[in-house]
């Protein structure tokens, strides 16, 4: 069956079959959604904000709250986009603001610019550079540091 679940601030309204998770839509409706771990719920890049209808969806797994538990911007309304799956009608989503610098093609190019929006951190979602702030070479450079370290971090635990 067809759910309808709401994304907030993009005013989309997007359709789901019962039990599809939310990452699902979010990938449908072509949001640029990170997913660094390939959606097992381990890197919280897909961390969003449920404004309404928690009980509309799936109960939190324990690998969900082993995540959500070590990023600083959870709280009680955070799911794992990977893992909520929609099971009723009534879900309200709301896509944290910002840019998460994985989308960008070529991350050195934005070195000496001000941030057209802000600039978040790929794996705990915070922000790392305000919108209108300019952006430094050492900002890039600690960013794709962490993103090559998460990246050896997934294929070390795929392999074993």
């Amino acid at each position: 069956m067809v759910k309808t679940i709401r994304l907030d601030p993009l005013a989309y309204e997007a359709a789901v079959q019962t039990n599809t998770n939310i990452l699902s839509a979010l990938l449908a409706h072509e949001l640029n959604v990170l997913k660094e771990c390939g959606g097992r719920g381990m890197c919280a890049t897909c961390h969003v904000f449920i404004k309404q209808g928690m009980n509309s969806l799936s109960p939190m797994n324990r690998r969900e709250q082993r995540t959500l538990e070590i990023i600083t911007t959870s709280t009680t309304n955070s799911r794992l986009a990977c893992q909520a799956r929609v099971m009723d009608e009534g879900v309200v989503v709301e896509v944290p603001t910002g840019m998460y610098l994985n989308a960008i093609q070529d991350v050195n190019a934005l070195i000496g610019r001000r941030a057209e929006q802000n600039l978040l951190h790929p794996i705990t979602g915070q922000v790392v550079v305000e919108a209108g702030k300019l952006i430094t070479r050492s900002i890039i450079t600690q960013l794709e540091e962490t993103r090559f370290q998460v990246g050896e971090y997934l294929v070390h635990t795929r392999d074993a």
